[in-house]
């Protein structure tokens, strides 16, 4: 439990009058034709997910009791020590008690509900359980009385998250429902209580997999008090600025408090508040005040809803050990209340009319439905989340960055490994190398997407664990990918996996004489890959498949003598080529060495450039001072460094200080790394690269490759020095003179773009009080500025916080290392002392014209996340089968996929089934010149060489729905399109499967395979 989300209920409202409020608030009951009406506008809403909901009170306050546990997979604990309860002394927690706990407790009374949500470990504790025991919560989940909210293997963040590993992760728990439950398990409602801040894009997803409603706990303190006064707790989010409503339409909820019981009504082993004495004759007998308590309690938490309903959650992190005690509380709680309102003259006659009852998400939701009425509409986003003046979690956009990137590579490889194993069918699973298994890192990925992993906010042994949990995932996709390359090439060789490529270490290349490069492409359209692998002090020749030499370098390592080898590689579709790599005996390479300048710089310009791009250094700084766009004609001056924040420790206005979460620097002028930079300069044939040195702790190398639209600086920070005892929070800051009238443009976890006003809040009156921290947001895959005419783009290669400060500036923090605890219940300073100290990543610069800008920034952002992987070999293996030739090259596709179409995932599904998705990646009007936002058309038959796709069925996002079948609850917006009855879904036609702009489509797709592919 963060510190801010303590238990803090509605106190000293007295209950009189309030129920006059609700009645003026809520509309008519609707007539029975309506509810006919509305039952067959939602086939089977009513059958499939709410006809098991509780009977409610028509001309009452009706209070659903939500009872629940918050299980963080990882946080203080690491996921084994919460599920198995270890360490208790750090925080007492241990799930699987939890679950045996609830089980036993929903058994002894019928009308006592639960819901749970972290599939992560409920999956853990069903697989221990006995055959009896399952048909027993088989049979509570058929009564609604066990209900499944959210179901995604963890409950993820919003921020540092990107849309693919989301939509993995919740396909993981979702299909784990449906395989269990069937449809009884299937949860209607999403259910995101404690991520800090809430993103368009995932609205847009929950929509898109077929959920009713969405409810979040935490909210801007300022936002939360103007959406109370205007009765706007609850809304329809219009989640895309391209998918039609109601498509990404979502109902979603704001709890009254976080996700806590309220105040002094916390019946679990970890609070203290007193139970109910009911005998009148104790002395301590207090039924009777705690009824007087809850009665305006519960009145005065209505008054900020719309309907004479209202939700009150009852449970937070870990609670429900000994469920007994909160279901004997609740069980009198509800009887005591409901009891004392229809017998007490006195209450009737002060309006307190209240009807409790055990509820779930989902019965409170078709509630609100059934009430008929136009709900407000918003169109932006809930970020940046504070709870407080000063006090602005922007800070775990960019914690952690060395996990942040690991997290990034893992969903790279997993994509690579699912892939190979559609490609290469039974073969990858037990082949040469033995059993290869791509759900371990599946299962990996999906726990680093919980809102303590990937956010950096866990403690340091847990983000260690998280790291290691990783690693254990890339050995059986490893071996997978081996058996699937075996298959797939002819060729049983020796692979080795470089997984420190990152840090110029490769013991095969840096050691044989002779090897094998295999560069796999999970793109579905080619691409040229500049390769680079640390290798001896020789000459070495580079061969095609086709065995035609081709150009190579070898370079001198930044700030060592290693050697690295470049070499331009083509690798087609969804597939590989295979280059060899042979030591030429008896000579030494003429090494590009460095041109150094020791010291401060004070000659001439310094220039790198290729076709496209042209980069120029200022000679006094050696700091970027100028880019041109040589294609479009466009020069902008921009200056890049790096700077510092001093991280708060707390001051006059605040004893907030800067932390894990927090983002609260001391002052809001960052203060410089370095006035200039010593720089050196390489050219060869293949690169020019222009090496900064700003300080012991902070070098760049500005880089240009033949033929790239873009200027990559690869930037190294770390240790980050904090001897002086002052937390330092660095960023890389683009300064140019563009007008941008206080405007700039974040993705929303990779996908759809926002626009950000400086200062401003598109929904409510913003005071703001931390200029800097306050105008921070999540950055995942870009961030940009433009004046209408000239955009300046970076890409990011993993997420980061970002902002423009000032018109014409943009930054981006790229590491952070405190000294003190932000107060939100870790406990520990973000000191990174082991893991994590030194952090390598790249910056991806485009400079274009605005109305062409979105051609270059998507497609690069796609070859970005879904970058080749490179696999050695010493060469010389074994033929796979003495009748089938090896081949040096393999293309998945028979044609490639058009620019705005990206292969989002190719995967096993079942034995002769995979799961398809296929995504259009450019939003409406988006590229009003090449024409890349216009709706296009896929021919999926022959497409794939490796199998023939025989059948389709198309289903919702998470693929555990078909989609002919699937049904939404429908809300009327208070502006915008109204909607009408649910269209059926178009006819499959394999000969032309259309995606409109920002269009995910799911399918799984029954396959003959192809022996000749």
């Amino acid at each position: 439990m963060r510190d801010d989300a303590r238990p803090g209920g509605v106190r000293g409202r007295g209950a009189a009058g309030l129920w006059m409020i609700f009645r003026a608030l809520r509309p008519p009951l609707p007539p029975l034709f309506f509810l006919f009406l509305l039952l067959l506008a939602v086939p089977g809403a009513r059958a499939a997910g709410y006809k098991t909901c509780p009977t409610v009170q028509p001309d009452m306050l009706n209070v659903h009791l939500v009872a629940h546990t918050h299980d963080d997979v990882g946080w203080l604990k690491t996921v084994d020590q919460y599920f198995y309860g270890i360490h208790n002394d750090v925080q007492h927690a241990g799930v699987q008690y939890i679950l045996d706990s609830v089980v036993s407790a929903l058994l002894e009374e019928p009308t006592r509900r639960f819901i749970y949500v972290e599939i992560a470990f409920f999956s853990r504790w069903w697989q221990r359980q006995t055959n009896a025991t399952q048909e027993a919560v088989r049979d509570l989940v058929r009564q609604g009385r066990l209900e499944f909210a959210n179901g995604g293997w963890v409950m993820n963040d919003e921020a540092a998250t990107h849309y693919g590993a989301i939509i993995d992760q919740m396909t993981l728990g979702l299909n784990f429902l449906e395989n269990t439950f069937g449809n009884d398990g299937s949860p209607r409602t999403a259910w995101h209580i404690d991520p800090f801040g809430h993103s368009r894009e995932q609205a847009s997803l929950f929509a898109q997999m077929g959920f009713d409603g969405f409810f979040f706990g935490r909210l801007d303190y300022q936002d939360k008090k103007t959406r109370k006064e205007r009765l706007e707790m609850e809304q329809v989010w219009r989640a895309s600025a391209s998918l039609k409503p109601p498509a990404a339409d979502l109902f979603t909820s704001v709890l009254p408090n976080i996700y806590n019981p309220p105040d002094n009504l916390c019946w679990d082993t970890l609070c203290s508040d007193k139970p109910f004495v009911d005998d009148p004759h104790s002395p301590e007998y207090n039924a009777k005040d705690l009824v007087a308590y809850f009665l305006p309690l519960a009145a005065a938490q209505g008054q900020h809803y719309r309907t004479n309903h209202t939700v009150m959650t009852m449970g937070s992190d870990f609670q429900y050990e000994n469920a007994n005690m909160w279901f004997k509380n609740l069980d009198k709680l509800i009887q005591l209340v409901n009891a004392e309102v229809h017998t007490s003259p006195q209450q009737q006659a002060n309006g307190s009319r209240v009807n409790v009852l055990y509820s779930t998400p989902a019965c409170y939701l078709w509630e609100l439905y059934k009430a008929n009425l136009t709900w407000p509409v918003k169109d932006d986003d809930f970020f940046p989340y504070a709870d407080g003046p000063h006090k602005f979690w922007t800070g775990y956009f960019s914690s952690r960055p060395a996990l942040k990137r690991y997290e990034r590579l893992s969903y790279n490889f997993l994509q690579v490994c699912n892939q190979l194993e559609a490609l290469a069918g039974p073969a990858a699973n037990l082949g040469p190398y033995g059993s290869g298994d791509s759900e371990p890192l599946n299962e990996a990925m999906a726990v680093l997407q919980h809102h303590d992993a990937v956010t950096g906010t866990s403690r340091q042994h847990v983000a260690n664990d998280y790291a290691r949990q990783l690693a254990a995932g890339w050995g059986p996709c490893e071996v997978l990918v081996s058996n699937a390359l075996a298959r797939l090439s002819g060729s049983k060789e020796d692979f080795a996996f470089c997984r420190e490529l990152n840090i110029s270490v490769c013991p095969l290349s840096q050691t044989a004489k002779r090897f094998q490069v295999t560069i796999y492409n999970p793109l579905g359209r080619q691409v040229k890959w500049m390769v680079r692998l640390p290798v001896s002090n020789h000459v070495f020749v580079v061969r095609d498949p086709s065995g035609t030499i081709v150009p190579s370098n070898v370079v001198i390592i930044p700030s060592s003598d290693g050697r690295e080898l470049l070499f331009s590689a083509s690798v087609p579709a969804l597939g590989f080529s295979i280059y060899s790599v042979t030591q030429v005996p008896g000579q030494r390479p003429r090494a590009h060495k460095l041109q150094p300048r020791a010291q401060k710089p004070k000659f001439r310009v310094l220039v790198i450039q290729n076709e496209y791009i042209r980069a120029k250094f200022d000679p006094d700084t050696g700091f970027l001072m100028e880019m041109e766009n040589l294609e479009q004609n466009l020069l902008l001056p921009v200056r890049q460094a790096f700077y510092w924040y001093n991280a708060s420790t707390g001051n006059n206005l605040s004893s907030q200080v800067s932390g894990a979460y927090i983002f609260r620097p001391s002052q809001q002028e960052p203060l410089p790394v370095s006035h200039w930079a010593q720089t050196h300069l390489v050219k060869t044939a293949l690169v020019q690269e222009v090496h900064q040195n700003f300080s012991a702790w902070c070098s760049q190398v500005v880089r240009l490759y033949p033929g790239q639209r873009y200027l990559e600086l690869e930037w190294t920070v770390g240790p980050i020095p904090v001897g002086d005892n002052w937390g330092k929070e660095i960023i890389s800051r683009f300064d140019t003179g563009m007008d941008t009238k206080g405007l700039f443009y974040t993705d929303s976890n990779g996908r759809e773009v926002l626009e950000r006003r400086r200062d401003h809040r598109p929904t409510w009156e913003l005071n703001q009080t931390e200029p800097v921290a306050g105008n921070y947001y999540p950055v995942n895959s870009r961030i940009y500025i433009t004046d209408g005419n000239v955009q300046l783009t970076v890409l990011t290669d993993r997420s980061q916080g970002g902002s423009s400060l000032r018109d014409g500036a943009l930054e981006l923090m790229v590491h952070r290392r405190l000294l003190k605890d932000d107060g939100r219940g870790v406990g520990e300073p973000l000191r990174e002392d082991s893991f994590g100290l030194w952090v390598r990543g790249r910056h991806l610069v485009l400079l274009d014209r605005a109305r062409t800008a979105a051609a270059g920034h998507r497609l690069q952002a796609e070859r970005a996340v879904l970058a080749p992987q490179v696999v050695l070999a010493p060469g010389g293996g074994a033929p796979y089968r003495l009748e089938a030739a090896p081949r040096k090259q393999f293309s998945g596709l028979r044609r490639e996929l058009p620019p705005s179409v990206r292969l989002l995932t190719l995967a096993r599904w079942g034995p002769e089934t995979l799961l398809l998705r296929v995504e259009h990646q450019f939003a409406v009007g988006e590229d009003p010149v090449g024409n890349l936002s216009s709706p296009v058309s896929l021919d999926l038959r022959n497409l794939f060489s490796a199998f023939t796709i025989t059948s389709l069925q198309e289903t919702t996002l998470a693929a555990n729905r078909l989609r002919a079948s699937a049904s939404r609850l429908q809300w009327t917006p208070s502006r915008g399109p109204v909607p009408t009855r649910r269209p059926s879904p178009p006819r499959l036609d394999l000969s032309t499967i259309t995606l409109q702009p920002m269009e995910i489509r799911t399918f799984l797709a029954s396959v003959q395979r192809n022996e000749d592919g």
